[in-house]
C-alpha cells in the first residue's frame, strides 16, 4: 500500500510533503481568483488522497505496530545512504605531494574512491627540489591543501609543518592500530599522530649490483669502502661505469652519507644519542668525516660518471638496463624494473649489499617515509579523513602492494609481502640492524635538501667533508633554539 504514496508526494525527497503544501499556499490558496479556487480544489484533493492512503496504510500496517511508523520502517534517503555508503558528494580534495610520492596504483585507487563516493582527489606534484618551499609558502600563508606530503620524523613534522598547527589529529582513527607502531612513532608530538605513512619501510636503499658484470671481472661483494674502490677501479677499467648517481634531483645523493648512520654510532659509541643531546656535534665526528671523505673521493675518481649531476632518479632502471652501469644505490624492485625494461636481463641477474663508506656492515632501516597530512585549515576534513580510511583498507593496502613495483612490503601487519630470494637473502647476509641517522637524530632530517647542497659543493672543492659538518651542526643548532630544545638552551 505504501509504493502509492509517492503519487502524491516523493517520500524518498526530505521534506517534500511540506515543500508541496508550502507551495500551494504561496500560489494563492487564499483568494477567490479562478486560480486561487483551482489550487483550493487541487489542495483539497490532494489532502482526501492523504488522508485516505493514511487510513490504508495503518490498515495493512496490521496489529504490529513497529510497522505502523513509517520513520522505523523507511528510512528517507539520506538515512539509507549513509547505511548503505552509497551517498556521493560533488567534492574535490587538493592534494599536493613530492614527485616520486604517488605511485600509480595510489591513482587508481582515488578513481575507485572517487567511483565509491563521489569525492575526486586533485594531485599536484610538485618537482622534489622545490617542493617544500611550496608548501611552507601554501602553510605559512594560511593556503594549505586539504592533504599535504610530507617526510616523516618527530623533528621534521614539528619543523618543517609544524604539524601541531598545521595538521589534524589522526589518532583516533581505526588504521592508526593496524600501522607499524615504529612508523606512527615518527608521526606522533606529544602521544598525537598527525599523518599516515603507507610505505616499504623495508626496502632500504642498497647497492644493487649486476651479478655478471662482477663475474666477469672476478669480483666478489665488498664488505669495506677498500673493497668497493677496488671492485669500481676494476669495473672503470673494463669500460663500464661502476655506479649510476642521480644528484639532479637533490636528495638521492644524501643517503650515501645517512643510510650508514648505524655505524658511526658504533665507531663512537653513544653518538646518536650524545648528538640529541647536544654532547656531541657533527664536525669532530671521526666517522662521519671519514664517511664523507669516501664519498667525495668516489666522485672525483668518476666512479658516478660523467654526468652524475644531471643524472635524474627517474631514469634509474632505464640506465641500469643498458648495462652501461654495474651499480646503482636504489631499493630493491630495482630488477624487476630492469627485466621489464629489458627482458635480456632477469631480475635474478641482481643482488644486493650496504652501503660500504666507514666500513658499514649494518642493514640500516628506516621506519618513516612519505606521509599523509589532513590540512588543519581545510574545508573538508571529514573526507580527507575518509580518503585516508579509504587507502588503509587492507584490500587496498594489498592492491597498492600488488602493483607497484617498487614496494616488496608496506608498513601494516596482515599483508602478503613480495620478497625474492635476493631480498631474503640480503636480510639474512646482514642479520645486524640499525636506523639510520635521519630518523634517530634529531634535525637532520628537516635539512636534507639543504645537504645535498652542501654535498654538491663539496663535489665541486667549494666545501671540505668538515665543512659539509660544519654546516649540518649549525643548521641543527638554529632548529633546536626554535624548538626550544633544552639540550640548546640551557
Amino acid at each position: 500500500m505504501v509504493s502509492y504514496r509517492p503519487q502524491i508526494y516523493n517520500e524518498d525527497i526530505p521534506n517534500e510533503r511540506e515543500r508541496l503544501l508550502q507551495s500551494h499556499n504561496v500560489n494563492g490558496f487564499i483568494g477567490v481568483s479562478d486560480k486561487g479556487s483551482d489550487h483550493v480544489k487541487r489542495f483539497v484533493a490532494m489532502c482526501t488522497a492523504i488522508m485516505l492512503i493514511a487510513v490504508l496504510a495503518t490498515a495493512c500496517g496490521g496489529k504490529n505496530e513497529t510497522n505502523s511508523s513509517p520513520s522505523a520502517s523507511q528510512p528517507n534517503a539520506s538515512e539509507t545512504a549513509a547505511s548503505s555508503g552509497a551517498a556521493k558528494k560533488d567534492i574535490t580534495l587538493t592534494y599536493i605531494a613530492s614527485q616520486d610520492w604517488i605511485k600509480d596504483a595510489e591513482m587508481e585507487l582515488a578513481k575507485k574512491f572517487e567511483e565509491k563516493t563521489g569525492i575526486h582527489i586533485d594531485y599536484q606534484i610538485i618537482p622534489a627540489d622545490q617542493y617544500f618551499n611550496v608548501l611552507k609558502t601554501k602553510l605559512n600563508s594560511g593556503e594549505g591543501p586539504d592533504l599535504f606530503g610530507g617526510q616523516s620524523g618527530k623533528s621534521e613534522i614539528s619543523l618543517n609543518y609544524n604539524a601541531e598547527k598545521n595538521a589534524v589529529d589522526l589518532s583516533d582513527q581505526e588504521w592508526v592500530k593496524r600501522e607499524d607502531p615504529l612508523s606512527i612513532d615518527q608521526l606522533s608530538l606529544n602521544g598525537k599522530v598527525y599523518a599516515q605513512t603507507i610505505w616499504d619501510t623495508s626496502n632500504s636503499y642498497v647497492l644493487v649490483y649486476n651479478k655478471k658484470i662482477f663475474a666477469d671481472q672476478g669480483l666478489s661483494v665488498p664488505t669495506t669502502y677498500a673493497g668497493l674502490k677496488e671492485a669500481a677501479l676494476k669495473i672503470q677499467k673494463a669500460g663500464i661505469t661502476p655506479i649510476y648517481e642521480p644528484v639532479a634531483d637533490g636528495w638521492h645523493h644524501v643517503l650515501w652519507f645517512a643510510e650508514p648512520g648505524p655505524q658511526y654510532d658504533k665507531l663512537q659509541p653513544n653518538l646518536y644519542n650524545d648528538l640529541n643531546a647536544n654532547k656531541a656535534n657533527f664536525e669532530t665526528s671521526a666517522p662521519m668525516i671519514t664517511s664523507l671523505t669516501q664519498l667525495k673521493e668516489m666522485y672525483d675518481l668518476g666512479f658516478f660518471g660523467d654526468n652524475a649531476l644531471s643524472d635524474t632518479f627517474a631514469d634509474t632502471a632505464n640506465q641500469m638496463a643498458t648495462g652501461k652501469f654495474a651499480m646503482a644505490l636504489m631499493t630493491q624492485d630495482l630488477p624487476q624494473q630492469i627485466e621489464k625494461i629489458n627482458p635480456e636481463l632477469k631480475a635474478t641477474d641482481f643482488g644486493f649489499f650496504v652501503i660500504p663508506l666507514a666500513d658499514n656492515q649494518f642493514y640500516y632501516v628506516n621506519p618513516g617515509g612519505p606521509s599523509k597530512f589532513v590540512y588543519s585549515g581545510g574545508k573538508h576534513i571529514e573526507e580527507a579523513k575518509q580518503y585516508l580510511s579509504f587507502l588503509a583498507e587492507p584490500d587496498n593496502l594489498q592492491y597498492l602492494l600488488d602493483n607497484t613495483p617498487t614496494f616488496s612490503n608496506l608498513n601494516f601487519a596482515g599483508l602478503k609481502d613480495k620478497y625474492t630470494d635476493e631480498q631474503k637473502k640480503l636480510h639474512e647476509t646482514y642479520p645486524v640492524k640499525g636506523t639510520d641517522i635521519q630518523d634517530y637524530v634529531n634535525y637532520v632530517n628537516p635539512q636534507w635538501m639543504d645537504m645535498g647542497k652542501d654535498i654538491v659543493g663539496m663535489f665541486g672543492g667549494a666545501m671540505q667533508p668538515v665543512d659539509v659538518l660544519k654546516s649540518i651542526d649549525k643548521r641543527r643548532s638554529d632548529m633546536a633554539k626554535i624548538a626550544k630544545d633544552e639540550g640548546w638552551n640551557k
